[in-house]
């Protein structure tokens, strides 16, 4: 009898540890069927992985079931914090900003949350300085500190969108204020400069002091993965509108962007891979698509190139630069596509390589084909001592000279130009293999073309209606 029970004691521990066991693979089944993501193949004249989009569960956050007010005037940030705290913790959706007006601060994401921009909805961003601190780790044009809060920050997350038909608009009084440069402002941009160069640890370079005024980023998405930006509206930025840093993989599609104040570039992918931006309108105060990687010192200690760019279908109505690469290049770019753009107006630049000789890194296969654009200053142009306000501001603490090779234009119309194209290589290390196909404008202004320090220059079908002075 004693046998008998103790038997069926030992078939029931059996069956429970078998159902535990099934009940557990059901479990690790569901959880990993949550993480899905559909594929995106993008063509490009080099190897690029298809890129990644994650599929958002269907589960809504709306802000106003965690206290959030529509006119303006409430301050939403707490709300909406609780919001993305929630969607994080149910393992992601869509934290929905309604229909109106929502003031809020700073917006900070974490893993697996889409902010759903509804039709009409607006968030309005205050203009208070104190609302973004603490600081938070981020950059300043490509050094590494800690600076107010941007307006929208995701830091080491996986999987963070922006989506919907909604704006993001800031208020701008005070950043008006701050886009001039007084002394205070260039000391403190001297003082990061010289903690980066000598590696001080970014810890240590707290910027959000005193009267620094370093602007916040309007969109400051920080070592990512799977980012997604489709179909809203921006109205104007303290500072660059989009910068994404040391990302990997991602979409910005569909995207309205206008921003006409200081540094106010339309989108910066900084040391990031594997990224497309499509179907996007660009009105800018400053260059339009940058590609970017990095400062000097802080960059080589980073050693993250910017690779795997395409950037197609876009129309810029304004801006410096329809392309802009660098002018911070430390960390290397390589495989960049923009094809099948438009600047219908004018641009000082369709397509500009930018560094000088504190940069070092590399730039090396990087296409433009099929751009029909109005006036510029110059179709083509590489500079390879561009310096700003940095020459003399501060000192050069290493002279690093940049690789530059395979730079590739073709298909591309412009009603006038000042110059068809000028390159301007570095003696020391000359840029190597340019080559200009097919390349028609219409009225040029000043000169046709000027190169010095290139080796191997290929022209074809390069030409123009008219030619109205030549500068010597």
């Amino acid at each position: 009898m004693k046998n008998q029970n103790k038997m069926r004691t030992m078939k029931k521990l059996r069956l429970t540890f078998v159902s535990g066991l099934f009940l557990c693979l059901l479990t690790t089944s569901f959880v990993s069927a949550q993480n899905k993501y559909e594929t995106v193949k993008v063509k490009a004249p080099f190897s690029m992985q298809p890129i990644k989009v994650f599929v958002y569960p269907d589960k809504d956050f709306p802000i106003t079931d965690f206290g959030a007010v529509p006119g303006g005037d409430t301050d939403n940030t707490k709300a909406i914090a609780a919001a993305i705290e929630a969607c994080n913790q149910a393992g992601g959706g869509r934290v929905v900003v309604p229909d109106g007006i929502w003031l809020t601060g700073p917006v900070h994401f974490k893993s697996n949350v889409n902010l759903h921009l509804e039709e009409n909805a607006v968030l309005s961003f205050t203009d208070n300085p104190s609302a973004y601190l603490p600081a938070v780790m981020t950059s300043w044009e490509g050094l590494e500190c800690y600076n107010y809060s941007p307006l929208l920050y995701a830091f080491e997350c996986e999987n963070v969108a922006i989506t919907g038909k909604g704006t993001l608009k800031p208020k701008m009084n005070t950043w008006k204020v701050w886009f001039k440069r007084p002394q205070p402002h260039l000391n403190a941009l001297k003082e990061l400069y010289t903690k980066a160069s000598t590696d001080v640890p970014v810890v240590e370079r707290q910027m959000a002091e005193g009267e620094n005024h370093l602007r916040p980023h309007l969109i400051h998405f920080n070592r990512c993965k799977n980012v997604l930006l489709d179909g809203f509206k921006i109205r104007e930025s303290p500072f660059w509108t989009i910068h994404i840093y040391m990302c990997d993989g991602g979409i910005a599609r569909n995207l309205d962007v206008r921003a006409h104040g200081h540094n106010n570039d339309g989108i910066d992918l900084e040391m990031t891979r594997n990224f497309l931006v499509e179907d996007c309108v660009f009105d800018q105060g400053d260059d339009a698509v940058v590609i970017k990687a990095g400062r000097n010192q802080d960059a080589w200690r980073l050693d993250t190139p910017c690779e795997n760019i395409v950037i197609r279908h876009c129309k810029i109505l304004k801006g410096h630069t329809l392309l802009g690469i660098g002018s911070e290049i430390s960390g290397g770019i390589r495989n960049v596509y923009m094809h099948d753009c438009t600047a219908p107006n004018s641009v000082m630049r369709l397509f500009f390589v930018k560094t000088n000789h504190r940069r070092g890194g590399f730039i090396e296969n990087i296409y433009m084909k099929n751009v029909t654009s109005g006036s510029a200053q110059r179709v083509l142009e590489i500079d390879t001592e561009v310096l700003y306000q940095w020459k003399d501001l501060v000192p050069t603490y290493e002279e690093r000279i940049t690789r530059i090779n395979g730079i590739h234009m073709e298909n591309v119309t412009c009603d006038s130009a000042d110059a068809i194209y000028e390159l301007k290589g570095c003696e020391k290390l000359p840029v190597k293999n340019v080559s200009i196909k097919n390349v028609q404008v219409g009225t040029v202004k000043k000169f046709v073309k000027r190169v010095s320090h290139v080796e191997n220059v290929t022209e074809k079908k390069v030409r123009y209606q008219k030619l109205e002075q030549q500068e010597k």
